[in-house]
């Protein structure tokens, strides 16, 4: 199901009724049972509701049969929430889905009915919670596609902008105007040493050192570029560097499996949300600029629907926000919260406190035996003199100045330029200052400067073939029947 088709009335109407069924079926069942007495609730339960027993009359601990049903009824809940989720990030639904979540509610509601100690009243509360968040989620749904309506057709109008002009600094709203929650409050004050925190520092400390040194370094390049945006919206440079060490090391042209592009990787649907679309073929989810700021305006928004909780905000970045709008409407708590915390997916319970982790470090190196290199980051704009890839003045510059070599920090700031790509004479590229005398140098003529020609004209012997997806109920024998000029043993091989 998609989102218009969710906001169809129609629709909305399909999927009210069938929690509104599962909802008739628990108050039945409620009626059914004359007395049903609460389960005590302890911190590692995982229902989605409770109720306090009375003083004088603590409730026996809850049958195994009972348990597992309660387990049943929060597996379906988050599930539930899960579906929403991706409902919010503009994936389709089907029908079904939310069908089979009913059936299964009435099914647990019934056995409930049927157990003794099984509190009805629990499956009520969640059923409620259900409607009441896919009421919320279809108006979240409505606001969201408005918002993209008008946000097209400004982008639509600043299409016309020269070449070379980003239209998202136009599209994107004033950024010195935006409140920031954070404005005010020094991060060291924010950020709790617990037992998490602590490991992550462990974990950049020891085997992940090497890729917080090369994002520091990678960082330092892009600094003037991006830090002011952070700078301009009160927001800590601390915080900027942390979220790009762990979300893409300092690489601009990061992409994940789940489809997450950029510096900091944005989702398709959420960066288009805050302006990111393509532009004149080129993907404005890896402009570092256009990125940070888009960043910003994000983390911006989650601070003021997660009451200014910062692990929280983060937690949305990585997790999912309507996850954690959902979290904090329910529990009204922090992110350490036993309830919040071991409902978010693992990663997202590592990549909050590995953030936080390396902000402290930025903040706090020399407390860790920690030293981040003092480097000659200032950038200037080179036009070159012959035609060149940037894999052509990495091999010439080689290793001046940098023990790693500068192919990274080349194409961070050159986002736009395929590595593939030969710029031709008379282009502009943006480079470290530092690179330029180096680049007259070693970069113009020389045995070295066409040895990397012909080194970026190679190409690896793949040979012609045809590439074949395989199909259920697929065999080599059938995939080379299909292909008569290969036998099943030239396949296997």
């Amino acid at each position: 199901m998609k989102v218009r088709e969710l906001l169809d009335p129609r629709r909305r109407s399909g999927i009210n009724l069938v929690f509104t069924m599962s909802l008739g079926v628990a108050l039945a069942a409620c009626g059914g049972k004359k007395e049903v007495e609460a389960p005590s609730p302890t911190p590692s339960s995982q229902a989605a509701s409770t109720r306090d027993p009375a003083p004088d009359a603590p409730a026996a601990p809850p049958s195994e049969e009972v348990q597992v049903l309660y387990r049943g009824l929060a597996q379906v809940e988050d599930e539930f929430g899960a579906i929403l989720e991706r409902l919010s990030a503009g994936e389709t639904v089907g029908d079904e889905e939310l069908v089979v979540l009913g059936e299964r509610l009435q099914a647990g509601a019934r056995q409930c009915a049927e157990t003794d100690g099984c509190d009805t009243l629990r499956f009520l509360d969640v059923m409620s919670s259900l409607v009441e968040q896919q009421n919320v989620a279809l108006a979240d749904q409505a606001s969201q596609l408005e918002a993209l309506s008008n946000e097209a057709d400004a982008i639509d109008e600043d299409l016309s902008l020269e070449s070379g002009t980003s239209p998202i600094v136009n599209a994107m709203p004033d950024l010195g105007d935006t409140v920031s929650l954070l404005r005010g409050n020094d991060l060291r004050e924010m950020i709790s040493l617990n037992g998490p925190v602590k490991a992550a520092l462990d974990d950049w400390l020891t085997w992940n050192r090497p890729m917080l040194m090369s994002s520091y370094e990678y960082y330092q390049y892009l600094h003037d570029k991006i830090a002011p945006i952070y700078e301009e919206a009160d927001l800590p440079e601390a915080l900027l560097f942390a979220m790009i060490a762990t979300e893409t090391g300092g690489r601009v042209h990061s992409y994940s499996h789940a489809g997450a592009a950029g510096l900091l990787q944005f989702i398709r649907s959420t960066g288009r949300r805050y302006g990111l679309r393509e532009v004149d073929g080129f993907d404005m989810r890896l402009d570092p600029e256009a990125a940070t700021r888009a960043n910003v305006a994000y983390l911006n928004d989650q601070f003021e629907i997660l009451n200014d909780s910062l692990e929280l905000t983060l937690a949305a970045y990585n997790g999912g926000e309507y996850r954690m709008k959902r979290l904090h409407r329910r529990y009204k708590t922090g992110f350490w919260d036993q309830r919040v915390y071991y409902r978010v997916p693992r990663e997202t319970r590592e990549y909050v406190p590995r953030i936080l982790a390396a902000a402290w470090l930025f903040l706090h190196p020399e407390d860790y035996n920690l030293e981040f290199p003092v480097l000659e980051n200032e950038l200037t704009e080179l036009v070159l003199k012959r035609d060149a890839s940037l894999g052509e003045l990495t091999i010439c510059l080689g290793q001046v100045e940098s023990h790693n070599g500068w192919f990274r920090t080349l194409r961070n700031l050159n986002p736009r330029l395929s590595p593939g790509e030969r710029a031709e004479a008379g282009d502009t590229i943006a480079i470290p200052k530092l690179l330029a005398p180096y680049y007259e140098e070693r970069c113009l003529d020389g045995s070295l400067v066409e040895t990397a020609f012909e080194l970026h004209e190679a190409n690896y012997p793949y040979g012609k073939m045809d590439v074949y997806v395989v199909r259920k109920g697929d065999t080599l024998g059938r995939i080379a029947s299909r292909y008569r000029c290969v036998t099943t043993r030239e396949l296997a091989e």
